[in-house]
């Protein structure tokens, strides 16, 4: 497995990991976590998309060391996964920080 995808996916397993065997926030199975994530993903599709589109690219991958996979106007899949892993440890890490009674699943 090329280095990027590799990267990209050990770096949503730690997150997800983290949230369920560490701080267990519930901010995975909040509507509004979800939310956040589609307006977070759609301004990276637009971004994203013209940086990296092949008819005029601005940021080229090294071929080898990617999977090559674009499911959305020419982004990796990878940047994908990559940015579903640090948008959510940041949200992650602000809801632990947060106030005690702001947190899921908190009995206080």
């Amino acid at each position: 497995m090329a280095t990027y995808p590799a990267m990209a996916v050990a770096s949503v397993v730690a997150v997800v990991g983290i949230e369920l065997a560490v701080w267990r926030t519930g901010l995975l199975r909040q509507r509004a976590y979800w939310i956040t994530m589609a307006i977070v993903f759609g301004f990276m599709v637009l971004v994203d998309g013209w940086l990296t589109k092949l008819s005029a690219p601005i940021v080229v991958y090294n071929p080898d060391q990617v999977s090559g996979l674009r499911p959305v106007w020419d982004i990796l899949v990878e940047e994908y996964a990559y940015a579903f892993a640090l948008i959510t440890l940041v949200l992650l890490g602000w809801e632990q920080g947060g106030p005690r009674t702001r947190r899921a699943g908190d009995a206080s």
